[in-house]
């Protein structure tokens, strides 16, 4: 068990973090780019929907049964997720904090820096945590049809054998670590958000 753990975890970390770099990198492209708004990030929208299943004969013919074709399906799995929060994030910020930055004199990177990326990161956090979901999902359906071994390989092989306290038990494991990650960390972020806003206070 302690096996199967450790190579999921590694996985979805690689698969996950890679996906938040995409996911930063597009949605920040579609709200500076008008074209791509228009033409791409209805697109995104559309792909968001497919499940992370549905990329798993893709990632099977280009990379074959092995460790990249999970990591490709968490990925983008993901992907799609987090830079619609960044997009949306960034798009409904309040435009009177834009005004008046730019009446002070912010422009550019130190507009984004201070003041629109930080009025945005209760809906980019709220993506993380979705993006973290889908990654959860993409990480079980590439582990549960391929040979490798990981809590989705695990639960297969419950299954086949019908033991229902193996497949209960790789359950519990998958939510305990769900909700740890939760609290620990998308938990701890949107205290930390909360206190440096003053929303605590209200």
């Amino acid at each position: 068990m302690g096996i199967a753990v450790f190579a999921s975890a590694k996985r979805i970390f690689l698969g996950y973090m890679l996906s938040i770099i995409i996911g930063i990198f597009v949605g920040l492209a579609i709200v500076r780019f008008k074209y791509l708004d228009e033409n791409v990030s209805p697109l995104i929208l559309g792909l968001q929907t497919l499940p992370s299943i549905c990329w798993l004969p893709f990632s099977i013919l280009w990379y074959g049964l092995n460790e990249s074709a999970i990591i490709f399906v968490i990925t983008i799995g993901s992907t799609f997720a987090v830079s619609i929060a960044i997009e949306s994030g960034m798009k409904n910020i309040n435009p009177l904090f834009v005004r008046a930055a730019k009446t002070m004199g912010a422009k550019g990177f130190s507009l984004y820096w201070n003041v629109i990326i930080p009025a945005s990161l209760p809906s980019i956090i709220s993506g993380l945590k979705q993006g973290w979901s889908f990654a959860w999902r993409a990480l079980m359906a590439g582990e549960m049809l391929s040979a490798t071994k990981g809590l989705g390989q695990v639960l297969m092989v419950g299954r086949d054998l019908a033991d229902i306290s193996q497949v209960m038990a790789i359950m519990i494991v998958i939510v305990i670590l769900g909700v740890a990650v939760d609290k620990l960390i998308f938990g701890r972020m949107e205290i930390n958000i909360r206190q440096k806003w003053g929303l605590d206070k209200a």
